[in-house]
């Protein structure tokens, strides 16, 4: 792509927005506009060269704004958390599709070459992750569709207006579909954190407490994949250069239960905690994985970074971010 042209980076302000922005400016781009509802001090990260807009984009006129002179859209916008936010927030969740649409439209509108949107795994039917063992989604899984309630149906919907935008208007768009990205510089306390950062946050309250205790939501058992932040980053990215233009899954195909989740980051913690299952709280599908087949075969790639290893930079800073909390 031409790094002298406008790309806009929707939702800016959260963790892979900031993340994306930042590998943006590092790779050169000259003309990067990030864009949050979130006032800006409450933006993850402020990369120095990015104009930093606050603006409501469910609303027409400001995705207009924000799409003028713009070349790219990498659209990340959205509201949503883990497991615990997005099944008692499912009409916030679908709510999203207001951004997405008129991000779409003002996109047209403005003359934009390519677009990018990020969906996600809850997209999947259900019924092929209702076993712990579960075989590892692929892409044609989504259909027939009955994706994860509120958050899935919004996802998945906007995915097939980025379809017909392109096939009725010629507006080039990409949609990746992430699975349960993770790292340092995001989400890890107040109710929408997910899995990873919730983990390892409880664990370092506890190190740094001496309550050797950790709750855990449902038996343990459930299993996941998840993908460390900067395979995310480089992944979306390739899409976005790329000429493929169907959904496709960014996420690693390492599979562990929750309880092995706990595990890791015990070892990394060098500590053993009493666990206590609560087993009324959220949980989301039995099990999840990615299929990268098709990643692997149209690009030769697929995430490299090791749970352990991403867990392991993940840990040192929800570790760190838990500490000065406690001496507030």
């Amino acid at each position: 792509m031409d790094k002298g042209s406008t790309i806009l980076v929707t939702g800016a302000g959260g963790f892979i927005g900031g993340h994306i922005v930042n590998e943006l400016m590092q790779l050169g781009y000259q003309s990067v506009r990030g864009v949050d509802i979130k006032p800006l001090s409450e933006w993850y990260q402020h990369p120095q060269g990015e104009v930093a807009v606050q603006a409501d984009l469910q609303k027409l006129e400001n995705a207009i704004e924000a799409t003028k002179d713009v070349r790219y859209v990498i659209n990340l916008a959205a509201d949503m958390g883990g497991m615990g936010f997005i099944e008692n927030n499912k009409a916030l969740c679908m709510l999203s599709v207001l951004v997405n649409t008129h991000l779409l439209r003002a996109s047209l509108e403005n003359g934009v070459e390519r677009f990018f949107f990020s969906s996600s795994a809850c997209v999947y039917a259900a019924e092929h992750q209702t076993e712990v063992d579960v075989i590892a989604l692929k892409e044609s899984d989504a259909y027939p569709a009955m994706p994860e309630d509120g958050y899935g149906w919004e996802k998945l919907f906007s995915e097939r207006m980025c379809r017909h935008f392109s096939e009725d208007f010629g507006l080039q768009t990409r949609v990746a579909r992430y699975h349960n990205i993770y790292g340092p510089e995001g989400t890890w306390n107040g109710g929408r954190e997910k899995a990873p950062a919730a983990m390892c946050r409880k664990v370092a309250e506890a190190v740094l407490t001496g309550r050797h205790s950790i709750d855990i939501w449902g038996d343990g058992l459930q299993t996941r994949s998840f993908t460390y932040i900067s395979d995310c980053v480089q992944g979306t990215l390739m899409l976005l250069e790329s000429d493929f233009d169907e959904p496709i899954n960014i996420g690693s195909n390492e599979m562990v239960s929750i309880n092995q989740l706990v595990d890791i980051v015990e070892e990394i913690a060098e500590v053993s905690l009493e666990r206590k299952y609560d087993l009324d709280a959220p949980k989301g599908v039995r099990g999840r994985n990615s299929n990268n087949t098709l990643i692997e075969s149209v690009f030769n790639w697929q995430p490299s970074t090791s749970l352990k290893d991403g867990l392991e930079v993940t840990y040192r800073w929800v570790y760190d971010q838990v500490a000065k909390e406690l001496l507030k």
